[in-house]
C-alpha cells in the first residue's frame, strides 16, 4: 500500500519509509501443456504452483539528502525495492510513505519514443517528468550538450546507439535538481568520460541536499558517492548503516 508522508504521524526528515514490505510471485512448478490441462488441475486440486519472495519484510527509512547504495548479488532484489519506492511495483504486503517527487532511473531511454527525433523526446520526457515547455526550452542546450548528441538531435531515436540513448536519458532525468533520484544500474552504461560526468552530477545533487538511491555492482562507486548502504541477498535485508559497515561486510562475499 503506498502513502503520501503526510499520511504518517512523525514529523522527522524522511522521505522514505516502507514497513514490513514484501514482494511475492506465484510461479509454475511444472509446465501445463493446454488450457484443458490447466482446468483438470483446477478441478483435480492438483497445485502445480509455488510462491517465490523477491522481497521479504523490508524496514527502511531514508531521510532528506541522504545518498544511499544497495548491493547484492544479481537476484537480491534490489531492482525489485527501486521499482516499488518508484511506484512502479505496488508490493504485495507492507506499507510505502513517499514525501516528495521521485525521478526513477530504472532503465536509461526506455521511455523513448523510436519514431519521434531526440528533440521531441526531451520535450516529451521533460513533460512526463512534470516540467512545462518553458522550463525545457530553458534547459534543452544544457541537456544536449550534456549527452553530447548535438549532431544527432533532429534524428529518429531509433538510429541512436544504446550508449546515445542511456546519455540522452540520464541528461533529461538529471538536468534538474530532483528531490529522489533513482539510479538502478545506469552508470554501468556509456563510456568512461561520461560516467565520469555522471558522476560529478550526483556529487552536485548530494551537495544540493537530494536524496539518492543508487543500485550498483562497483563497490568503489558506491563509497565514493554514497554515505548509507543497504546489503540485500534473496530479498533480505542482511545489513544496513554507514557505506564503510555495509561494504566492508559485502566485499568478501564478492
Amino acid at each position: 500500500m503506498m502513502h503520501n508522508m503526510s499520511d504518517y504521524t512523525s514529523l522527522d526528515d524522511a522521505v522514505i519509509r516502507l514497513e514490513n514490505v514484501s514482494v511475492e510471485y506465484i510461479v509454475p512448478t511444472e509446465q501445463v501443456n493446454s488450457l484443458k490441462e490447466y482446468f483438470i488441475n483446477i478441478l483435480k486440486r492438483k497445485n502445480h504452483r509455488t510462491t517465490f519472495s523477491a522481497l521479504n519484510q523490508i524496514n527502511l527509512t531514508i531521510n532528506r539528502g541522504e545518498v544511499w547504495g544497495f548491493v547484492g548479488s544479481n537476484g537480491a532484489g534490489k531492482s525489485t525495492l527501486m521499482k516499488v519506492i518508484s511506484r512502479v511495483l505496488v508490493p504485495t504486503s507492507g506499507r510505502v510513505w513517499l514525501r516528495g517527487h521521485v525521478y526513477p532511473l530504472l532503465q536509461l531511454g526506455a521511455g523513448f519514443h523510436p519514431e519521434l527525433t531526440g528533440k521531441e523526446n526531451v520535450f516529451l520526457n521533460g513533460v512526463l517528468l512534470g516540467h512545462t515547455v518553458k522550463e525545457i526550452e530553458k534547459k534543452f542546450d544544457d541537456i544536449v550538450d550534456f549527452a553530447d548528441i548535438k549532431g544527432f538531435i533532429d534524428a529518429p531515436v531509433r538510429t541512436y546507439s544504446t550508449g546515445m540513448r542511456a546519455r540522452l536519458g540520464f541528461s533529461v532525468a538529471t538536468a534538474w535538481i530532483p528531490e529522489i533520484l533513482i539510479l538502478d544500474e545506469v552508470l554501468s552504461v556509456g563510456d568512461f568520460n561520461f560516467q565520469k560526468k555522471c558522476l560529478e552530477r550526483i556529487a552536485l545533487f548530494k551537495n544540493s541536499g537530494a536524496t539518492v538511491l543508487l543500485v550498483s555492482h562497483t563497490i568503489d562507486t558506491v563509497k565514493a558517492m554514497c554515505n548509507k548502504a543497504m546489503w540485500l541477498d534473496h530479498g533480505t535485508i542482511v545489513k544496513t548503516g554507514s557505506v564503510e559497515e555495509v561494504t566492508e561486510a559485502y566485499q568478501p562475499t564478492i
